[in-house]
Order: structure tokens, then C-alpha cells, then sequence
């Protein structure tokens, strides 16, 4: 099982292990240490800048998605009391199938929301499958994806704030790092809990129109309010401390981009997309960004009582 899992991540494995060499390499050049766990975590910070700067395109797309889906509520609500009561199997493959319709009318689907978190998901697993493998690797001498046998000897010793990169909560570092490693990864683990509630939370509570919010899907998007913090929660026991950065960083990326996104171009009907009204209207601007009415009646006018004279057309000369 664990081999065919290996098949499939061996290129994600060798596409990350070579992104954080590049970027180990470019700080060691700037004077750091190569040996420093401090030079790998800035490695790993930077791979997920650059996995999320690839997914800048997924996530606009996946913005319009999910205004397609608050824009059809209508329209589903409609379609679910066209059918209600009817619990023949032509009845649901007629529901079915007009949903689908109205999907691809508008765009999008139900499952937009976790494209990205899916896309992430390959490099994330090759990341947690190549740390496990590191103080393996360094004790046989071999490599690791990209990473050369004197690579993965500095990686297996490098530490943060005491604690290896390679360690985890459950397994530990062993000696006097075990304190750290426990401290370390709880603090770790409450920030990547904590950064995915708020960035849920805050799409919830100001970034959803009333209609959405009185939607069918709304029950879910509470669900996975709690679920996922839970789910991330309880598998970062086992998590690595560097793919606890990893997540940690993407997290906060994520929470940083959502906010610009409801701070700027929020859903309309939404509390964010009121807030934005009023602080153009502060401003003296429209929601399109041109001047207000007011602004528009405090422009000075052409002056009055004086009525401006024809112009006289030239008469042919006789």
C-alpha cells in the first residue's frame, strides 16, 4: 500500500524537494548556515509561497465559483419545492439533472470551496512522506527525493528553537529536545487550528448575503467550521514540526488573502459589501468607484442669468 502510495507522490516528492533546495541555496548564499534548521524552515516557508503564488489563479476562480453558488440559491430553493415530497427515483434523477443545468449555467458547483485544499494536498503528503524519511535516510546515508546524502544529513540535524525539523509530537526528539519538541508543536498546532477557525469564521460572518446565509449549504459550511480546526487538530499530533510550518504558513496565507478579497471585493448583499459601501460613501465615491451624487451636486454648475447667445451662422454674400 505504502509503495504505491510512494509511486504516486514521487514526482510531487522530487517537484518539492528540489523547490526548498533552490531556496536553501539562496540562503546560504545570503551568509546562512546550511546545517541550520533555520535555513531549511525558511525553505519550507518559501515552497508554500510558491505553491500558493500557482494557486492565485485556482482561487480567483474559485471566488467566482462561489459567488455562482450564493447567486443560484433562488433558483435551488425553487427547484427543491418543485420537487418536494417526491421520492421516486425518476423524480431524483429529474432533480439531479436540473441542478447540474443550473451548475453549469452559472459556473460553478458545490465542491469549489475545496479545489485548492485538494490541489495542496499532493505536495503536502510528499512533504509529510519526505521528513518521516529524513532521519531514516541520514542513518543509511542515502538520499531523499532531490536532497543528496550531505542535504538530508543537514536537514536531519537541523532544529529550531531546540526541536528537529523531522520530529514530531508523538514520536518526540528524543533526549533534551523532547520538552522542546511538545512545547514547540503545541504552540504549532493551536496556531494552525486557530488561523483555519478565524479564516472560516470571518468568510461566514462577513462575506455571505442573507440569502446564502438562509441556504440549505449554510448547515454544512457550519459543520466544516468546527470539523476541519477538529480534523487538523488531531492529525498535527503526528505532524512533523516542518509540515507544521508548511500548514501553519499556508493557513495564514490563506487567512491574509481571504481578508484582502472581503476587505475589497466582497459578495454582494454581504456585511463586508455594506462596510465597503459606507467607506466609499465616507469618501465621496460610489460603489463603481465614481464620484456620488453628492459629490456630483457640490461640482460648481456654468453660471446663471447669463443666457449664452446662438452662434451666428456666416450668410452668403450677395
Amino acid at each position: 500500500m505504502f509503495e504505491f502510495i510512494d509511486t504516486i507522490l514521487w514526482p510531487f516528492s522530487w517537484l518539492v524537494s528540489i523547490i526548498m533546495i533552490g531556496f536553501h541555496e539562496a540562503f546560504t548564499f545570503l551568509g546562512m548556515n546550511p546545517a541550520s534548521g533555520w535555513a531549511w524552515t525558511f525553505s519550507i516557508v518559501g515552497l508554500v509561497l510558491v505553491i500558493r503564488a500557482a494557486l492565485i489563479p485556482v482561487f480567483v476562480k474559485q471566488i467566482k465559483a462561489q459567488r455562482g453558488m450564493q447567486a443560484l440559491q433562488p433558483e435551488l430553493r425553487a427547484l427543491q419545492k418543485k420537487y418536494k415530497g417526491k421520492t421516486d427515483q425518476l423524480s431524483r434523477q429529474a432533480m439531479t439533472q436540473e441542478q447540474m443545468a443550473l451548475y453549469k449555467e452559472h459556473g460553478t458547483n458545490p465542491f469549489s470551496a475545496c479545489l485548492p485544499m485538494l490541489i495542496q494536498m499532493p505536495f503536502f503528503f510528499s512533504l509529510f512522506r519526505l521528513l518521516n524519511g529524513v532521519s531514516q535516510a541520514a542513518d543509511e546515508g542515502t538520499t531523499v527525493g532531490a536532497l543528496s546524502s550531505q542535504q538530508v544529513q543537514e536537514f536531519d540535524s537541523g532544529q529550531i528553537f531546540g526541536a528537529p525539523l523531522s520530529a514530531s509530537l508523538v514520536q518526540g526528539g528524543g533526549g533534551d529536545s523532547q520538552a522542546t519538541v511538545v512545547i514547540l508543536s503545541l504552540l504549532m498546532i493551536i496556531a494552525m487550528t486557530a488561523s483555519q477557525f478565524i479564516t472560516q469564521k470571518q468568510i461566514m460572518s462577513k462575506n455571505m448575503s442573507e440569502e446564502a446565509m438562509a441556504s440549505p449549504f449554510m448547515r454544512q459550511q457550519k459543520m466544516m467550521l468546527y470539523l476541519l480546526p477538529l480534523v487538523f487538530a488531531i492529525g498535527g499530533i503526528n505532524f512533523p514540526i516542518g509540515v507544521l510550518v508548511y500548514w501553519t504558513t499556508t493557513n495564514v496565507w490563506t487567512m491574509a488573502q481571504q481578508f484582502f478579497v472581503i476587505r475589497r471585493m466582497p459578495t454582494p448583499g454581504s456585511p463586508a459589501a455594506k462596510a465597503r459601501e459606507e467607506r466609499r460613501a465616507r469618501k465621496g465615491l460610489a460603489v463603481d468607484g465614481e464620484k456620488s451624487d453628492q459629490a456630483a451636486v457640490e461640482t460648481p454648475a456654468a453660471p446663471r442669468g447669463q443666457r449664452q447667445q446662438p452662434v451666428r451662422k456666416n450668410r452668403k454674400k450677395r
